[in-house]
């Protein structure tokens, strides 16, 4: 393995475990879904590359476009959540109250 699929691979486990252990706030859970969408950006995007394949993808250009658009949900998600229940903490949101 080397040093570019070992970094690729602890940035993408890193942002998993910040997602799964400190998830207080949204914001934090957004950032650690971004971190994600970068590095499998990355990964993608070096992997003609690696393989040595002459001609490029088109998927990295889709995952990047999917991942703006999470990133707009998620910051339109925040700033409704931050409107109607005062701050982004995610233990205030009840799914089960109206």
């Amino acid at each position: 393995m080397t040093y570019l699929h070992l970094s690729f691979y602890s940035a993408f486990t890193l942002n998993t475990l910040g997602l799964a252990f400190h998830r207080t706030h949204l914001i934090s859970a957004l950032l650690c879904l971004e971190g994600m969408m970068l590095s499998m950006y990355i990964a993608l995007s070096m992997w003609p590359i690696q393989t040595q394949s002459p001609s490029s993808t088109l998927l990295p250009i889709l995952m990047l476009t999917f991942s703006a658009c999470e990133a707009a949900t998620g910051l339109a998600l925040l700033v409704a959540s931050t409107r109607t229940h005062g701050s982004d903490l995610l233990h205030n949101f009840n799914l089960l109250q109206c």
